[in-house]
């Protein structure tokens, strides 16, 4: 008997991703799976332990108590134990959340940090997002204005993260928990309009999908491909400008000038943070950008960490703001 619609989604989605060609450089390694209990997380298990058996590899998962919710142990014990049920070595890990941004972030940096010191060498860590998570997050890229990369989305394969659910809906990975028997954990967080992401799943979405009369999620999630691809194409193109426009540790403002915007402000912006600026916002950029585009003699901007950029002799220059050398 062939397994319900569900459960075969679910494998089939696992199966191409790891049969893809980005994923092969991790073949035959032990596979890990990220899991918090809930149905996007115990269906990948699934998918990923029926792969597992057929390629001969170790299936581990790795259960992250942010210790955020009372009973939050009880909830990681209890998704350990379906793990184990499912042929994975399951570990509980728990973790102090603390840090700058709010809790979803420091959440969030505290699990990537477990997941990459529990994960073994040459594997793939398996995450749960699905294609409503993708829909969300190309929202809120575009709402925060934050750029084509932003709006393009997660990729299925980033090492050494795969997800291999970006084309699942959530509805396909609750099915699968059903009809496998197996009891996910329904985070009360996903339910609290504080949040923006629960607002965008609960409110604007839905909204989306009445006035537009459906199909929002998948167009969302096909916008997010089609900016990827555009976005990893013109990169490689800048990379190749930003070998030519090299001036030593500078960039040749004149040559860089001839440079279309779209790729000039790419060469800028993996330049600047190659020299050390932390952080390089849109309004960073614009301002280093003048600097070429609409050079007028004007000093260069401060950026993130102390740093200036200047304009000396047609050579753009970063450097620490007690070391800025003159303009010309």
């Amino acid at each position: 008997m062939p397994p319900p619609p569900a459960v075969s989604a679910v494998r089939g989605a696992v199966r191409r991703l790891l049969g893809s060609a980005e994923a092969a450089p991790f073949r035959g390694a032990p596979l890990v799976v990220a899991c918090s209990g809930g149905a996007d997380s115990l269906a990948l298990a699934a998918a990923a332990s029926h792969a597992a058996r057929h390629a001969g590899v170790a299936l581990r998962a790795v259960v992250v108590d942010h210790g955020l919710q009372a009973g939050s142990a009880d909830v990681a014990a209890r998704a350990a134990q379906q793990l184990t049920g499912l042929g994975a070595v399951a570990e509980v890990v728990r973790v102090q959340v603390g840090g700058v941004g709010g809790p979803e972030a420091a959440a969030r940096r505290a699990r990537y940090r477990v997941l990459r010191e529990k994960r073994p060498p040459g594997s793939l860590v398996l995450l749960g997002h699905t294609l409503d998570d993708q829909a969300e997050t190309v929202l809120l890229g575009l709402g925060r204005g934050s750029g084509a990369r932003s709006i393009s989305g997660m990729r299925p394969v980033d090492p050494p993260w795969a997800r291999p659910f970006l084309g699942v809906r959530r509805e396909t990975t609750e099915a699968a928990c059903r009809e496998l028997g197996l009891e996910p954990w329904r985070d009360p967080h996903n339910a609290d309009a504080r949040f923006t992401r629960v607002r965008l799943r609960t409110e604007v979405l839905p909204l989306m999908e009445d006035v537009l009369q459906g199909g929002v999620h998948e167009a969302l999630a096909r916008t997010a491909q089609q900016l990827r691809e555009d976005a990893d194409a013109l990169d490689a193109l800048a990379a190749a400008e930003r070998r030519r426009v090299a001036a030593g540790d500078g960039l040749d403002a004149l040559a860089l000038k001839e440079i279309p915007a779209a790729l000039r402000r790419r060469v800028l912006k993996a330049w600047l943070l190659d020299r050390g600026v932390p952080e390089v916002t849109d309004a960073h950029l614009r301002a280093a950008d003048a600097l070429v585009s609409d050079w007028r003699g004007q000093g260069g901007p401060r950026l993130p960490g102390d740093f200036v950029l200047s304009r000396a002799h047609g050579t753009l220059q970063v450097g620490g703001a007690g070391r800025k050398p003159p303009n010309g």
